[in-house]
Parts: C-alpha cells; sequence; structure tokens
C-alpha cells in the first residue's frame, strides 16, 4: 500500500543529500506531494512536484508504478536514485519509458556578476517590453500551452505573489519569452525558461534569465538551474552557473 506523508522527517534521510530543490519543496511542504511504502518505517519514498518524481531509498515495484494524478498527467519525468530504481521502473513502463540525459549545476550562491547580469536584463532593444509577472501577466502565462509551465505549479496568483517570481518579455503586447519559478522551496527557487517556438535564438532567454536571477539575488533566493538539454546547460553557463553533472532520467508518455 502506498501512503502519503505529511511528516517527512521520517523519509527525509531516504534521499540523503540529493542536491535537486524539487526534493527539498516536497520534505519542506513548500509544494509538491512525498508518498511511502510504510508511515512509520519507511523504505522506499517518492517525492512528486509538476511532472517531476523522485525515488529514493529500496526499490519498490508499487511504489514506482504508483501515479497520484493519473487524470492529469500524460508525461512524466522519473528520476531514479540508482540504476536499482531505473530498472525496476524501466520493467513497468516498457516502451512507454526514454532514458534521457539531464545536466545538473552547481549551488553556488556568490557565483553571479551582478553587474553582467542588470546589464543584459538593460539590454532589451525597442518595441521589446521585459516586466516582472504580474496577475494579467500570470493570467497570459497560463493561458498559452507553451507558456504554461512559467506559472503552472501555482494554484492562482495569490500563491504565485507569494512564493514565485518570474519575469517575461513582450512585444505588443503578447508575452513571447519569459523566465520564471517552476518551483519554490525554502531559500530559493527552481528555474523555469521558455520561448514562443517563433522567436528561438535571438537572445530573448538570457536576458529574461539575467532579470530572474539578478530579482533573486535582491530577495536572498537562491536560483536554481536544472537543464533538460545541452542548449540550456549552455544558457545557464553563459549566465554564470558551473556544470556539475550529468545523470540519468526517465521520460514517461502515456
Amino acid at each position: 500500500m502506498i501512503y502519503k506523508i505529511t511528516d517527512t522527517t521520517q523519509v527525509s534521510l531516504l534521499f540523503g543529500r540529493w542536491e535537486e530543490t524539487l526534493i527539498w519543496s516536497c520534505l519542506q511542504g513548500m509544494m509538491g506531494n512525498v508518498y511511502a511504502d510504510d508511515l512509520r518505517h519507511p523504505t522506499a519514498a517518492m517525492a512528486v512536484l509538476g511532472d517531476f518524481t523522485f525515488f529514493a531509498g529500496k526499490p519498490d515495484r508499487e511504489l514506482a508504478s504508483y501515479n497520484p494524478d493519473p487524470l492529469a498527467r500524460n508525461f512524466r519525468i522519473l528520476v531514479p536514485q540508482n540504476r536499482r530504481w531505473e530498472t525496476v521502473i524501466t520493467q513497468i513502463y516498457g516502451e512507454k519509458a526514454s532514458i534521457v540525459s539531464r545536466y545538473a549545476t552547481k549551488k553556488e550562491p556568490d557565483v553571479f556578476d551582478r553587474v553582467k547580469l542588470e546589464k543584459a536584463a538593460a539590454s532589451l532593444p525597442k518595441p521589446y517590453r521585459l516586466s516582472m509577472i504580474d496577475e494579467p501577466l500570470f493570467r497570459m502565462c497560463r493561458a498559452n500551452p507553451w507558456s504554461a509551465d512559467l506559472v503552472s505549479q501555482f494554484p492562482d496568483y495569490q500563491t504565485y505573489r507569494k512564493l514565485g517570481i518570474g519575469a517575461v518579455l513582450c512585444q505588443e503586447n503578447q508575452i513571447i519569452s519569459g523566465a520564471s519559478s517552476y518551483a519554490r522551496y525554502r531559500d530559493g527557487i527552481e528555474i523555469e525558461i521558455d520561448t514562443r517556438e517563433d522567436c528561438r535564438r535571438k537572445g530573448f532567454a538570457y536576458i529574461c534569465g539575467a532579470k530572474l536571477i539578478s530579482e533573486c539575488l535582491k530577495r536572498n533566493l537562491y536560483p536554481s538551474w536544472d537543464a533538460h538539454n545541452k542548449a540550456s546547460i549552455a544558457l545557464a553557463e553563459k549566465l554564470g552557473y558551473h556544470y556539475s553533472h550529468t545523470y540519468r532520467a526517465i521520460e514517461i508518455r502515456e
């Protein structure tokens, strides 16, 4: 049987020193949920936030096959703590599972060149406009499939205003690029960056990212960056991050 965990002290040791801020969000009770195989003496656990699920502890087939919200997600990113978990997950999902590489960055709070970031954010030419996400822009993000993930993990603007932070670039009152908090943990955020397909490769993501990172630093929030492909890690390094390591994840498409 699978249990939803409210007191995460019982499962935090299973995740150990895993430096994934989405896990921290779940364990801290900020966002997401944690599930385990036992309430009092768990040996396996998973942290679920948005599209992501992280598996820790002793591999468990029932937990690996459990989807707490099957109607809402036809795409999931499952991240195993080790190859034993990976084997169990791929056996369960078969052809629906694709192993991909993702790229982690080092958590270095003092690494950023604030002057460089501010100059980048101010380099936007006319007629484009760079704005922090307010309620109308929040609603515009949610209305477009390509930009929805900029705010999708926040149920409403009031929650986003309290926990989230983001910037979008607009042209003629239309959002064409943005950088925002995919999730919030106690001391920072996990960054989400998206650009409308016809506006990519023009430097807009760099400008939005620079603005968001700069604003996070002003608020003493760490802007964590986890890259889903090589272009994303290249952009992260341009903004001041340093590559940490490559890890394997499993994408599930129902």
